[in-house]
């Protein structure tokens, strides 16, 4: 029996296949995560949710939205046989990607076990699909008489689909390339796998997955992985540049350049297989590049200092209406939208290299998931600029990780800009990192239990914080709470899992306090207000993002980082920074603040 949804229903699970896609998993988990908010009987968003948890690398939350997907399956009458095959096929994968994660003996013994759980499924519903990915996880196990036993029944099973279309077809062709991996046989391999990359189409997800994998295989086989070379899906694309010159100013892009620009631009675009693009939008090279990219059906996803409304007033307005109208535009037609900051500009320039730091961030851990290159256009006159925001700015970021940079150059050079700051009334904004932390179970304390509380797990909240004094730009605590501003994204992500590592190693009974007691934080990264308190005579840091970790904090679990999207994005910048982030999903911030993307803070 086919399962009714409503239209809009449909629409949105709709949405959310495509974004798999696409590769965007992010968007794919938060459009079937509304769906199931509707309907938490609908099974295939809810295989769907788990899915995309499992892309994007949230192993644990993943797991439990599978066995929670399982157990609704066990009790429903109209399920379809190939929703009970991914469903069961979906644990195996997890096990699986714990397998691909691992070294050494971990590596072996994790893929014998997902190698087992394919095999039951295989053996149960008979799909080729779980059938290879048991013959490949065979060959990482060190055991090569059953994967070739396993990749010969694959073939069998394959047999059976003839005249397939769509990602279907996309699935037989990469099945039956990897098969042919297991057995050696790499004319056949190259050939078939040729084959799935054009059915494959613009499913880049699907490409990047079995790519992933192939490589693993073909390590393990000795064989040489440019014949995986023609599954590579589209590289990913970050831009930026200077805005074009008012009329009579010619300092950094002179107006006169623009046709030469957006030549160049295209040139650099068709010569490339760039899939995906982030960037800003303001007048000149921003939009020329957003533009250029639309025309040839790239995705534009788009970070906006602050709204849109006064982004447009800051920067792109004053060179003309014609460039208001392209920026709207390019609005319409993006993506996403992104907002780095929606408070107000107040002349702070150090909110542009902000935005930029984010669209970067993105950038990469798009191309990470795709396991593609991830490359920067900037129309740059040369000129290095300010230390916190501008083209040369940009720049220096991303090459600092030894990224590629194709430079347009334009000129003459400009003067040296200086910083725009708010008053000293209003405060000066630096970007800070920003951590909120509460401790659960602390309202039932008794005063004969607070010497311990202070002088011992304070007393462990302070020993934690002091390797990270020379970051520390404020640190404060009251009651339950806890807020320390930290310099950067990188001491921000060690200090707060220092703090909970020294929580967890606390005896709570031993110190009769309550043995739940527990530690949640939220982290964020954004502008933070220098500001003298009259009240203690001291200055302090305030602001909107100072709200915004402490609405976290309550939707964090006791022992758990949550850090926003922002912050997980600034951290993929940092090379080798130790430290990896996990998407959780849309959440609602206490007191109905906002409800935004994010993620779980971790050690890489």
């Amino acid at each position: 029996m086919l399962r009714y949804r409503p239209s809009v229903v449909e629409d949105r699970l709709g949405d959310a296949r495509s974004a798999l896609a696409r590769g965007d998993v992010l968007l794919a988990y938060d459009a079937a995560q509304s769906v199931v908010d509707v309907d938490p009987d609908d099974l295939e968003a809810r295989f769907v949710v788990a899915l995309a948890l499992a892309r994007a690398g949230s192993r644990e939350h993943a797991l439990q939205a599978a066995e929670e997907l399982r157990a609704r399956l066990e009790s429903s009458t109209a399920v379809s046989d190939q929703l009970l095959e991914d469903s069961h096929a979906l644990v195996a994968r997890l096990t699986k990607d714990r397998a691909l994660a691992a070294t050494d003996a971990a590596r072996v013994r994790l893929a014998a076990q997902a190698a087992d759980l394919y095999e039951e499924v295989a053996n149960r519903y008979g799909g080729y699909f779980s059938c290879v990915n048991a013959a490949t996880l065979r060959v990482l196990a060190g055991q090569p008489d059953r994967a070739r036993q396993l990749a010969e029944q694959t073939r069998l099973l394959l047999a059976a689909y003839p005249n397939l279309e769509g990602d279907d077809a996309y699935w037989y062709l990469a099945t039956q390339g990897e098969a042919a991996l297991v057995l050696g046989d790499t004319t056949t391999a190259r050939a078939v796998l040729a084959r799935a990359a054009v059915a494959g189409g613009k499913n880049v997800a699907a490409r990047a997955l079995t790519r992933r994998q192939l490589r693993f295989l073909c390590e393990a086989k000795g064989i040489d992985e440019e014949i995986l070379d023609v599954l590579a899906p589209s590289t990913v694309l970050h831009f930026c540049g200077h805005r074009i010159d008012l009329a009579g100013a010619s300092r950094r892009f002179p107006a006169e350049l623009e046709t030469h620009v957006a030549e160049e631009v295209a040139h650099f675009l068709d010569h490339r297989r760039i899939g995906f693009a982030y960037g800003s939008l303001a007048s000149g090279a921003d939009i020329i590049v957003a533009e250029a990219v639309l025309d040839r059906d790239i995705e534009l996803n788009v970070v906006l200092s602050f709204d849109v409304d006064e982004f447009e007033r800051t920067s792109v307005a004053d060179s003309g209406p014609e460039w208001s109208r392209r920026y709207r535009e390019c609005l319409a037609r993006a993506s996403t939208v992104r907002h780095a900051s929606d408070s107000g500009y107040l002349g702070d320039d150090e909110l542009f290299g902000y935005a930029a730091r984010i669209a970067m961030g993105h950038a990469m851990n798009r191309a990470a998931f795709l396991g593609v290159d991830a490359e920067q256009l900037a129309v740059w006159n040369g000129e290095p600029g300010e230390p916190f925001a501008g083209t040369g700015h940009d720049v220096d970021t991303w090459r600092r990780g030894g990224r590629p940079t194709h430079v347009i150059r334009v000129g003459p050079d400009p003067p040296r800009a200086t910083r725009s700051g708010g008053s000293d009334r209003n405060g000066t904004r630096d970007i800070r990192a920003v951590l909120f932390g509460d401790f659960h179970g602390f309202s039932r304390l008794r005063d004969e239990q607070f010497p311990a509380f202070v002088h011992d797990v304070l007393g462990a909240v302070a020993d934690a914080l002091r390797p990270f004094e020379p970051s520390t730009v404020y640190r404060n605590s009251w009651g339950d709470a806890i807020v320390v501003v930290l310099t950067d994204v990188v001491a921000g992500a060690a200090c707060a899992l220092a703090i909970q590592e020294a929580i967890a190693e606390l005896d709570c009974v031993s110190l009769d306090l309550p043995e739940d007691l527990g530690l949640r934080i939220g982290a964020h990264v954004g502008p933070v207000m220098t500001i003298t308190d009259p009240v203690r005579g001291q200055t302090a840091s305030w602001g909107r993002e100072l709200t915004r970790a402490a609405r976290i904090e309550p939707r964090t679990p006791e022992g758990d980082v949550y850090v926003t999207d922002a912050f997980a994005a600034l951290l993929a910048l940092e090379v080798n920074s130790g430290f990896a982030t996990e998407y959780v999903g849309r959440v609602t911030t206490a007191k109905q603040f906002e409800t935004i993307p994010m993620y779980r803070l971790r050690r890489a």
